[in-house]
């Protein structure tokens, strides 16, 4: 039987789509001359995303191997992991380095470290105002345990 694949499929050869999001072919939202209408709208392109902060939060305090990352981020799928570091890398907020174990380790870039205080801040406010609404962290049943 016919399966109806949809009129972008059908017209993607004569006339080819940008890539949607997540493709890797897609043009880096945060590439030279953009115009952006303040440095906000910049940074929040450039930090996009639940995932980012989170991982360059973890990679902060020491650089960490992909096991390691996706040890302390379970909720976060192999896929999604790999997406975000490969994004974070060429942003150039992580780089990769090998240990003398000659294994690859993520940390951050000057550009990462200048983030810190940033990353911090946004942590403190999680942690207050979330409290307040009474929102449950994994760090309070980890350190329960």
């Amino acid at each position: 039987m016919f399966r109806r694949r949809g009129w972008r499929h059908a017209f993607a050869a004569e006339f080819p789509f940008p890539p949607g999001p997540g493709s890797r072919y897609q043009v880096r939202m945060t590439q030279r001359g953009r115009l952006y209408g303040c440095p906000v709208e910049f940074a929040l392109d450039a930090l996009g995303g639940k995932w980012k902060t989170v991982i360059l939060a973890r990679i902060k305090e020491q650089s960490m191997r992909y096991s390691d990352l996706r040890r302390m981020i379970p909720s976060l799928s192999d896929k999604m992991l790999t997406q975000r570091l490969a994004d974070l890398v060429e942003i150039g907020f992580v780089m990769i380095e090998t240990g003398a174990d000659e294994k690859a380790r993520y940390a951050l870039t000057d550009h990462g470290r200048n983030l810190a205080t940033t990353l911090q801040a946004l942590y403190d406010w999680g942690d207050a105002h979330g409290r307040t609404v009474g929102v449950r962290f994994r760090t309070d049943i980890e350190t329960s345990a």
